[in-house]
């Protein structure tokens, strides 16, 4: 799967897309992951890609004229996806995420300062937002984007029942149940008083007909 992030600043995400899972599945070839610089399509000196708003107001917002052509420069694929962050848009959940998946390419632009000339609006199919705030930029919710996706898609995890077994995964109810590993008791100190934590008895029975009883009776 491809993703297509356009964004002024192609470099914002290096570190946190080049590590961990999301490196491991760009070096097998299970995702390619691009960045797009509007500003390889402005025209003056300074390359500039923003400007005032017409009426007045605070804020710069990004042209639509170099957004537009880095759109139109994209190889499209056949099934295709354009969204733009925005704070309005309906929110971005793991129903979402699922649907993404089945895509072969999503483009994403990726805002800043005040927004993007509202025009652009025409060349989407949807704004998405990844919760009720807002931030400098699309980047962010870009990441979160590229990720929730790709670790739905077949290989990225080193087990792909990884991703059928955890919250949301059924609807938007269901929170997994609880998850311990060793030490078996924890020990520690608190206002001067030792304290001990331990794993529920059932998890080390070996009985696995009631670990599963108890999981499922421990499902939020």
């Amino acid at each position: 799967m491809r993703f297509e992030i356009i964004t002024i600043f192609p470099h914002i995400l290096d570190s946190y897309l080049n590590e961990s899972i999301l490196k491991r599945a760009q070096k097998k070839k299970l995702i390619k992951i691009n960045f797009h610089d509007p500003r390889q399509f402005a025209t003056d000196a300074h390359r500039s890609v923003d400007d005032r708003p017409f009426g007045g107001g605070p804020g710069m917002l990004i042209k639509i004229e170099p957004l537009y052509k880095t759109l139109k420069k994209i190889k499209r694929a056949k099934k295709s996806h354009v969204i733009l962050f925005d704070p309005a848009g309906q929110r971005f959940d793991q129903k979402m995420a699922q649907k993404f998946s089945k895509l072969d390419q999503l483009i994403m632009i990726a805002g800043r300062y005040e927004g993007v000339d509202a025009r652009i609006e025409k060349f989407i199919d949807e704004k998405i937002s990844i919760g009720p705030y807002v931030l400098s930029g699309g980047e962010l919710p870009a990441a979160v984007v590229v990720e929730a996706v790709s670790r739905l898609l077949p290989g990225v995890l080193g087990d792909d029942q990884s991703a059928v077994e955890e919250t949301f995964s059924g609807d938007d109810s269901y929170i997994e149940h609880p998850h311990y590993t060793r030490p078996e008791v924890f020990a520690y100190l608190e206002k001067g008083q030792k304290k001990k934590l331990a794993v529920p008895k059932v998890l080390l029975s070996g009985n696995h007909k009631e670990i599963k009883k108890w999981r499922a009776n421990h499902i939020k």
